[in-house]
This record gives structure tokens, sequence and C-alpha cells, in this order.
């Protein structure tokens, strides 16, 4: 009889093929416009038609004669309502925030006034007949703005929404920088992008008896959901229920709930009806969060042989009028040198009001000190006279330098990011491509070639709240089937499938036999869900730990069963094996009737059903490494970039699934290079956002994307498993 070995990793590392796939092509998923309940009314907003003022009325007259209108809301109708959610986050707040405009208006498109009617279309028939009349008063717009004009947010004595660091710098770090041999200053303005997922923020919401709501809503953990939500609302967390089966994206924009989904749900507590509110487009590019726009000016001193000696960095954010958490993004500074030999660095970093849509986290959020770094880095190795690459491994950290603290204290003991170079230049013949370039210069074809390396932090765990640990809980069902209730939440992660392929792994069982059951506040224990690319390493690592825990259960029973030692039982493909004894193989759904059904049979102090929990918390930060490489062609007449090739030298440690980690880094790329080439959103000098259509606001589509090539280092981390985050590498080189 042959048996099937139980290999040490049979499934992880394998290209199984995604569980979640066949329903969502086949159009059988469930998105927030999906959920239909009897009785159900839908929302429309009406929105502020300016930057900048105080209300002094607002006609709601006509709108109440529409036919099939139920109610109007302002703000003085939520006035009970505490939207204190970002202090389980941030910490207090400056500019507390409500759910409708209360007495005045910061930014075109701010709610003011919510409509219930029987339908999408007859509610917006009435917003359209609401005149909100506004003292309109100049507006804040830009960084400079914001710097000299008056407080955006009333009470306030400037426009700085948060701010460390010291713009007066050390004396020493001061003479380190005038007495270099060499010293480049860079700056970079971003431009504002909008978020633009697929699926827009969409929430539907309904009261379940006098104290309990249930919610499905497009977001990046349920869980979260549910904790705001009780904040907001007064309401223990027990109280509430956040479905969110399957989402179109989120990408930082659907970390919490916002104005608008919190009104949604606080105003079906009031009225006692089912409502619903999906965002269209115009409100999805206008009036939800955006992101990125920023400012950084960098200065570096290297010594005469192009080793770093000391730096400073100036960094601003507009933060617009509401941003999701008073942040100055000091992010940016925390990693801008943890991969580099960095003796020295100091810094300033803002965050601005203005009279713009706020911002909120998007993939990879601190993505700025790449961009200002690398392009530095570049100008200096130009200004020394080496190469460009030459300069980033005289200055690159390699395991053999390691364990290595930054200089603000990020402590590193497994980065990988000068590996990671010398296997993408194994992977791309650089001496091949500048004689390449120097052939095409002299048919007029400009040839471009950059190179850059980072760490990205991922798995976030500890180092601020609420971004814990992650629990699973695996089942043995009698049928033998396996069961996987997570804390996870995807939106296109595919963590139905790589969590089944760990516990699969682990278990040993089939991996067609394991289901994985997340997105749901009743499942699992908190969790803050899919932010920081967090869920393979943490939610991998408790389900890699409750499935061994589970093996050594079911082995504990077949050992008493069958009369064996312990370490002589092996599980694979689902079958329970004795070393040596082949005839007694059996079935693990028989060894799972028996615990559950015959409690006389099992041995002293093994209680029935075979189950296992384990919440995972690992270290505060699991860091990821990469160097990439991008080949691209300019026209030296229109100035179109075309992108010719881009390899990805990545290692993130254990790589459960190459197929999802490839999608990951892709998808990463893709809003990458839609942010550098593409993507805009203006505002005008009265605070009007300038790109409301997809006809203005550019999206990379295939076309812009080229084919990306990828190679894996896959140096094991500290973590459980081994596993690294991989979600937001591609948004922060791209």
């Amino acid at each position: 009889m042959n048996l099937p070995l139980p290999l040490a990793h049979r499934y992880i590392g394998q290209r199984s093929p995604r569980k979640e796939d066949a329903r969502l092509l086949t159009g059988r998923g469930q998105f927030a416009d999906d959920v239909r309940l009897p009785g159900m009314l839908h929302v429309a907003y009406a929105r502020s038609p300016v930057a900048r003022g105080k209300i002094t009325a607002i006609d709601m007259d006509a709108a109440r004669e529409v036919p099939g209108v139920h109610a109007i809301y302002t703000q003085a109708d939520f006035a009970d309502v505490r939207l204190d959610v970002m202090n389980f986050f941030f910490g207090p707040v400056e500019a507390p925030v409500s759910i409708l405009a209360d007495g005045r208006v910061a930014c075109v498109g701010d709610p003011v006034v919510m409509v219930i009617a029987d339908s999408r279309a007859i509610a917006e028939d009435a917003v359209s007949l609401i005149e909100i009349s506004v003292d309109e008063e100049d507006p804040v717009i830009t960084l400079a703005d914001a710097r000299n004009g008056p407080p955006v947010h009333p009470g306030t004595e400037n426009n700085i929404s948060q701010e460390m660091g010291d713009e007066d710098i050390d004396e020493d770090l001061q003479a380190a920088l005038d007495n270099a041999p060499y010293k480049v200053t860079r700056s970079i303005t971003h431009q504002r992008i909008a978020q633009s997922p697929m699926e827009t923020r969409g929430c539907v919401a309904t009261t379940d008896g006098a104290e309990e709501l249930s919610i499905w809503i497009s977001c990046q953990s349920p869980h979260l959901v549910a904790r705001w939500t009780s904040l907001a609302l007064g309401l223990p967390d027990s109280a509430i229920r956040v479905i969110a089966k399957d989402v179109g994206g989120g990408f930082g924009l659907k970390n919490f709930p916002w104005k608008e989904e919190l009104g949604v749900i606080a105003a079906a507590r009031k009225f006692g009806r089912p409502l619903k509110w999906i965002e269209d487009r115009f409100e999805s590019l206008t009036a939800s969060s955006h992101a990125r726009e920023q400012e950084v000016t960098l200065t570096v001193a290297f010594d005469k042989d192009g080793k770093l000696l000391a730096g400073f960095g100036d960094y601003s954010s507009n933060n617009g009028a509401w941003p999701m958490g008073e942040d100055c993004n000091v992010a940016v500074h925390m990693f801008m040198w943890p991969a580099y030999r960095m003796p020295a660095y100091g810094f300033i970093t803002r965050g601005w009001y203005t009279n713009t849509m706020g911002l909120g986290g998007y993939r990879g959020p601190w993505a700025m000190e790449s961009l200002i770094r690398e392009v530095a880095l570049d100008d200096a190795a130009r200004k020394i006279g080496i190469d460009p690459i030459e300069i980033r491994r005289r200055n690159l950290l390699y395991l053999t330098d390691q364990p290595h603290t930054s200089t603000m204290g990020i402590e590193v003991a497994d980065i990988t990011p000068g590996e990671c170079l010398e296997k993408l230049l194994e992977n791309f013949d650089v001496p091949a491509f500048r004689k390449e370039q120097e052939e095409a210069r002299k048919q007029g074809r400009y040839l471009g070639l950059g190179v850059a390396t980072y760490i990205e932090p991922t798995a976030a765990a500890g180092s601020m709240a609420p971004m814990t640990g992650e629990l699973a809980v695996i089942r043995v069902e009698p049928t033998g089937k396996v069961t996987a209730s997570l804390s996870t939440h995807s939106q296109g992660h595919g963590t139905a499938t790589t969590m089944a392929q760990v516990i699969a792994d682990r278990l040993g069982v089939r991996y067609e036999d394991v289901t994985v059951f997340e997105g749901d506040s009743a499942i699992g224990g908190f969790s803050p869900g899919a932010a920081g690319s967090r869920q393979g390493v943490i939610a991998g690592g408790a389900s890699w730990t409750a499935s061994e825990m589970l093996a050594d259960k079911i082995k504990t029973v077949a050992a008493h069963l069958y009369n064996a030692n312990p370490e002589s039982i092996t599980i694979a493909d689902s079958m329970v094996h004795i070393e040596g004894a082949p005839e007694m193989s059996r079935p693990l759904k028989e060894i799972a009737e028996i615990v559950y059904g015959e409690p006389a049979r099992l041995p002293e102090g093994v209680g029935t059903g075979l189950e296992a929990q384990y919440r995972y918390q690992p270290p505060a930060f699991t860091f990821t490494s990469a160097a990439h490489a991008c080949v691209v062609e300019v026209d030296a007449d229109t100035g179109f970039v075309k992108i010719l090739r881009w390899i990805s030298s990545e290692d993130c440690g254990t790589v459960i699934n190459p197929g999802v980690v490839e999608g990951q880094i892709a998808g990463g790329l893709a809003q990458g290079i839609g942010q550098i080439l593409l993507e805009d959103m203006p505002y005008d000098s009265r605070g009007n956002p300038l790109a409301a259509t997809f006809k203005d606001y550019l999206m990379p589509t295939i076309s812009d994307i080229p084919d990306f090539e990828y190679v894996h280092a896959n140096t094991p981390s500290q973590t459980i498993g081994g596993m690294r985050g991989v979600g937001e590498g591609g948004a922060i080189i791209g």
C-alpha cells in the first residue's frame, strides 16, 4: 500500500487555485449593494456647494413634498451621536467631526442634509430641491494657503493638525551636513489622488430590536466597524453585527466607517427602518477621502566615497478639512533609512488643515520616503561621479550588517535589501542595457533605467492601537471536513485561499476539504482586519499554530484508539497513518465521528469535539525587503512615457501562494504607475474639485501596465511560519 508522504510543506508555496474565484467570476458574490431587506429605504446626501463658510439657511420645504420621501435630517437630528471614533486610533482630535455639517461647511462635498426615500432616484430628486445658503468665505486650499491663511476650524490657533520633530537642526547634525564632501538637496511635490476602488463605499443598516444593529458595509474590518459604531452610538460591541462578505477594494479608504456610513447607521436606529446608501462615482471621486498630497525636502550628506553621513527631512501633508485621523505622517521619516547605514538624521513633519476633502490612509501611506530618498541617491551618484547602483551597494544593509538600529530607533535583524538588489542584478543585465541605451540615443530614442530599494513595514501588531493580533479557530467537523473561523477580511487578498493552504499543510488535510469563514464580526475575535500588509503574517501564524494544536489532539486520540505512540502518528491527505502499520490507516472522518459521538472511547482528559484556537501576537513589525528595476522609453517631443520592462526582486519570507503574492505586487505597482504618470485630483482657487469623472481623472488601464517579472528571495522572518507581508510594496516603489 503506497501512502502519501506527510511533506513538510505540501501546500505552502504552491499555486493552489483560489477558492474565491468561481463565486466572484460567476456573479455570485455579495457586495454591499447586493443586500436587499424587506422595507428597506434609501439615503442620499445634500452636500456643500462651496469650500468654506457659515450656513445661514437650509430650505427643505420643496424636498419634503416629493412623493416617496420619508424623512430629512440635519445635524440637529444627530446631536446625541458622538462622532469621536478617531480617538480609538489616533488619540484626541483638535477638530471634532460631526455626521453632517454643524453650522459651517469646510469643503466642497461636505454632507449637510440626509434624505431618506423609497428609492435612491427619489432621494436624489429631493436633494436637488434643497437650497443650502452659505455665507461664503475665502478658502484655504494649498499648503501655502494653510501656512499663511486663517484657521480652517474655528477655535484653533493655526492650521497645523499635528507636528513632530524639530525644524531647528541639531548643531552636530548641522555640522555634519555643512562639512560633508558632498551634499544634495531635493524637493518633491506629490499631487493629490482619489482612491477610486472598484466598489465605492456603501452601507446597509437595520435594527434588530431596541438595542441591536445589523450592518452590511464595504469595509476593511467588520470588527473595527463594530467597535467604532459602538463608540459613536454608545452600544456594547456585542449588540452590533457587521458583515462584509465581499469588498471590491479598500486600500485604506475603508479602514473606518466615515460620516456617511455612520449617518446611515444612526438614522436606521432613529427611523426604525432598514436603510441603504451606496456612494456613486461622482461622490467617490470628490467626497471620499483623498490621498498623497504632500511636499518633502530632503538634504543628504556623503563622504568622499559616497557613503552616507547625515540627513534632514522636512515633510508636509495637505490633510484637508476632515482627515481620517489628524496625522503628520511621521512614518515617512521612520522608514526613510532603516534599510541604509545612515549615521544621523533629523526631521520636521507636519500635517495641515485645508478646505479640501480630507485625506485617508492609502496603500503605503509613507511611500514618499522611497520616492524622495531614491531620487536623492541618484542625484548624489551623479554629483559624486559613481554609478547609482554602486551608491546603493555602499550604503544598503546586508544580513551581515545586522542587528542594526536606525536613527529613528527602528530595530532590524533579518532584512535583506542588499541581497534583494544583488538578486535583482542577477536577473537584469545592467551593462547590456547601457549599451542598448547608448545605441538608442544615437537613433534619437531615449531609454532610461530606474533602480530602487526599500523595506516595507508589515504585520503591525502592538505598535499602535488597535493593530493587535489575529485569532484562528480551526475545527474538524464530524464529516472529516475542516472549517476555519478567522478574524481576517479580504478585499481581493485571497485569504480564504492562503489560509486554507496553511491549515491544510499544518493539519495534514486535503486543501479542498478546508473552508474558511471570515468577513463577519460575529466570527473570530477582535481584529483590525486588512491593513498594513498584516494578514498573511499574523492570521497565517495563528492558523499555523491552531492547526498544529488540533493535529496534536487528533494524534493523541488516534494513539489511544489504536494503541500506538503519538509520535508514530502522521496525518496526510485527510488520512491518519501509523508508522510501520499501513494497514491501520484510517480516514480522519472516522476519528472525528468517534470524538464527537463516542466520548467513552476517548482518552482521559480529552473532551468531545475536534477544535483548537490560537491568537497570534507577533513582533511589533515584520519587514519585507525589495529592489525593483524599471526600463522606460520617453518620447522627447511629447513627454510620453512607455514602460518597457519591470522586474521585482522581493523578499516576503515564506511564500504561501506565489500567484497571490505576485498579484499583490502587480496591483500595487499598477497603482504606483497611476500615481506617477496619470492620476491627479486638482482643485481650483475656490476649492472646487476639477476631476469629477473618469474622463478627467485618469486611471491606469491594461495598456498602461507592463508584464511584470518576479524574483522571490524567500528569507524566512522571525514569525511563526516565517511569512512577511507583501500588500503595499508595489505602491510604495511605483
